[in-house]
């Protein structure tokens, strides 16, 4: 039969792939930005459900509350692209936080506490890189002996109580506000550039997408494997290092059996959100911005609602299974 004569015979054709094209770009705008999609309901909803939310102040509360954990999921996104995970980061970052104020109180000096903080994170992280990739342990594995061991010498050095600083100028740090915004804030968005930066711009991020995706690949791609990881479990405690400053700073003290619980939950909470895969390669920076943010929003409106806070862990534990169930059908 002659197409010319019968050109109805082509649509369903042209209307399949223009259906099968939509349907592709759709697949792919949920893919790409599903995160700031799933921002954008939430918080809609949440304006709707309490017109209190929308106010300034608790926007900027909101910010605050996430700006720590904010940090320390950062540096687990880093982690978890490469195809690892840390466990330790709420306990490094209580013992960090010790560390710092014994320092603190010794020197009398606030750059001292600093630097002591960062050089801290810092070992502690390249601690558990060498044990990953030199000790050829798995990272669930050695990251679980460094969370009890970091927590268990935290508790050991205050006592198992807390520890106050004696220098006052040290509050400064988290009780600042610049530009009507509080320093932590900045921080932690500072924090987010530059790792976007450095994982979206540079060689060291495409190394360890490489190492995420396919260790042996990497291997063969002539791509130091073990370096990397040892960079990005490094660069892992130094985010839980500048973390520990903030969360020190707030109150001038640190607790050395709350200080830091859970964060490890929070952390993975937050990059899962943010449409990181458990097994490494992909993921982004900025998902894990946003995820940091619906996590905050979210528990701001549970606060709003006054729903128990024993409930919170449970609505953080359904989101993630959620969000991997998710992951698992793209």
């Amino acid at each position: 039969m002659n197409r010319l004569a019968n050109p109805e015979l082509k649509e369903p054709a042209n209307q399949g792939s223009a259906m099968g094209s939509a349907k592709s770009r759709l697949t792919w705008i949920w893919s790409e930005y599903s995160v700031i999609i799933a921002f954008v309901i939430i918080f809609i909803l949440a304006a709707i459900v309490n017109p209190r939310f929308l106010d300034i102040n608790n926007q900027l509360n909101i910010l605050m509350q996430v700006s720590i954990i904010g940090i320390v999921a950062l540096g687990m996104t880093v982690v978890m692209l490469s195809g690892g995970i840390d466990l330790s980061v709420g306990s490094v970052l209580a013992l960090v936080g010790v560390l710092t104020v014994l320092a603190l109180n010794a020197s009398g000096s606030i750059l001292v506490g600093i630097l002591t903080a960062l050089a801290s994170g810092v070992i502690i992280g390249l601690l558990n890189g060498l044990l990953v990739a030199k000790g050829k342990i798995a990272s669930f594995i050695a990251t679980l002996g460094m969370m009890a061991g970091a927590r268990s010498i935290a508790l050991y050095i205050a006592e198992g109580g807390s520890i106050s600083g004696e220098v006052s100028g040290f509050t400064a740090i988290a009780n600042t506000e610049l530009w009507v915004i509080d320093v932590p804030i900045i921080i932690f968005i500072l924090m987010a550039v530059l790792v976007y930066m450095l994982m979206h711009k540079t060689s060291f991020g495409r190394h360890v997408y490489a190492l995420g995706s396919n260790e042996k690949a990497a291997l063969l791609s002539a791509i130091r494997v073990d370096r990397v990881k040892i960079a990005v479990y490094s660069l892992a405690g130094l985010l839980v290092s500048v973390a520990a400053i903030i969360e020190t700073s707030r109150l001038n003290s640190i607790s050395s059996s709350s200080s830091g619980m859970q964060y490890e939950l929070d952390a993975i909470a937050a990059v899962i959100i943010g449409g990181t895969r458990m097994t490494g390669g992909r993921g982004k920076v900025i998902g894990t911005f946003f995820g940091v943010l619906i996590l905050g929003i979210l528990n701001n409106m549970m606060n709003l609602m006054n729903v128990s806070p024993h409930l919170q862990g449970f609505v953080k534990g359904a989101i993630i299974i959620v969000a991997v169930v998710f992951q698992k059908r793209e």
